[in-house]
């Protein structure tokens, strides 16, 4: 196959977006800064896990569900560590209301989507890291349009105290729940926002009221194969599951659909992966969005198979999923058939295999569609 040239930006924006960085928000702090700032604001250092409490514990920023605090008070801490940073503007829902999509502008117009999953037995966010996305691949809508800007911490983890408090209330048919799950498989690379998704991990796992108290085994990062992010995400000592996109197991097909390939070879990324394994003893998840007639062969179903084993058994479970096509798109999904036979090759070689429920494929469900299709209009 000929390689498509495309171009790649993978230089980080030096500006979060035209009127620079998101405001300072509360969550961007830590536990003690967070002190500091309250104190600075006139006020005794225990209002700082006043507030805390309300924001990870009860899932509110509103002043006035702050009834432990003077109303004067409330409403200048509010005022001032509380700016709003993203807001709703369209949301979609499908498989009777248990699937909600939701495009958000940010503070200086940016927009991102995240999706809010709600199964029998758990409840999972997809989240952004990033306005758009510089890794550039071709079947991907976020990928097609570009990056915008990094995410902050608190842009990130405003998306899920959202989720989390829309559960928390009964707004998704259940009756009220608890979030479980957080992939960062929505929009951008999350690697590439390195520090900021760290920063949102750590406040995800810290206990309440200083975070979510998460487990960080029901986090999972994913990345296209930033090796040198993989190999510091290893030594974080946080056990996170990593999840690498790889759609190829050979570097000519991946080159063209996953552009940073041509830095990083899928024998470097895997390599990566494998050493995560065997540092954290975290099985790692590889994606595979199934593309027809593009790679979706038994031969490389063989070979992704015998990749994997080469380094080893046990420490990877392989997720194919069938493409949400973009409209317009060329790339569209293989046929049930040949998704079989996919996934048959990969288990005859003992690979354990699931194919990823495609959830809100009718509300476009793919991250960045709304976004691209908003930014087309």
């Amino acid at each position: 196959m000929q390689k498509t040239p495309i171009a790649l930006n993978l230089t980080p924006p030096t500006t979060r977006g035209p009127r620079g960085k998101p405001p300072r928000h509360f969550v961007d702090l830590t536990p003690e800064q967070r002190v500091a700032a309250v104190t600075e604001l006139g006020e005794k250092p225990f209002r700082a896990k006043q507030l805390a409490t309300h924001y990870f514990t009860h899932l509110t920023s509103d002043p006035e569900a702050m009834t432990d605090l003077p109303k004067a008070t409330r409403d200048r801490l509010v005022e001032k560590l509380f700016p709003e940073l993203l807001t709703a503007v369209r949301t979609m829902k499908a498989d009777g209301g248990t699937t909600v999509k939701t495009l958000w502008h940010m503070f200086d117009g940016a927009k991102v989507e995240s999706v809010l999953m709600r199964y029998p037995n758990r409840s999972t966010l997809c989240v952004s890291s990033q306005a758009g996305c510089g890794m550039a691949c071709p079947f991907c809508a976020t990928g097609q349009m570009g990056l915008t800007r990094n995410l902050s911490t608190a842009e990130i983890v405003e998306q899920v105290r959202r989720a989390a408090r829309s559960l928390a209330d009964g707004e998704i048919p259940g009756g009220p729940t608890r979030l479980s799950n957080l992939v960062f498989m929505g929009m951008g690379e999350p690697l590439a926002n390195y520090k900021a998704v760290m920063e949102t991990v750590r406040t995800l796992v810290a206990p309440t009221p200083d975070g979510l108290g998460m487990s960080a085994r029901n986090i999972t990062v994913s990345t296209v194969g930033l090796v040198p992010a993989i190999t510091r995400l290893t030594n974080e000592g946080i056990p996170v599951t990593l999840a690498v996109s790889l759609h190829a197991p050979d570097d000519e097909l991946r080159d063209s659909l996953i552009p940073i390939n041509t830095r990083y070879s899928v024998d470097q990324t895997l390599d990566a992966a494998y050493h995560y394994f065997e540092v954290t003893g975290r099985r790692v998840s590889i994606e595979y969005a199934l593309i027809k007639d593009m790679n979706d062969h038994a031969w490389r179903a063989d070979m992704l198979g015998t990749k994997l084993n080469a380094r080893g058994r046990g420490w990877v479970h392989c997720n194919p999923i069938p493409l949400n096509p973009t409209p317009g798109s060329i790339w569209t999904a293989s046929d049930p058939a040949v998704e079989r036979e996919f996934v048959a090759r990969l288990r005859a070689h003992g690979i354990p295999t699931t194919v990823r429920d495609t959830r809100g494929s009718d509300i476009d469900g793919a991250c960045g569609q709304l976004a691209a299709e908003e930014q087309g209009e």
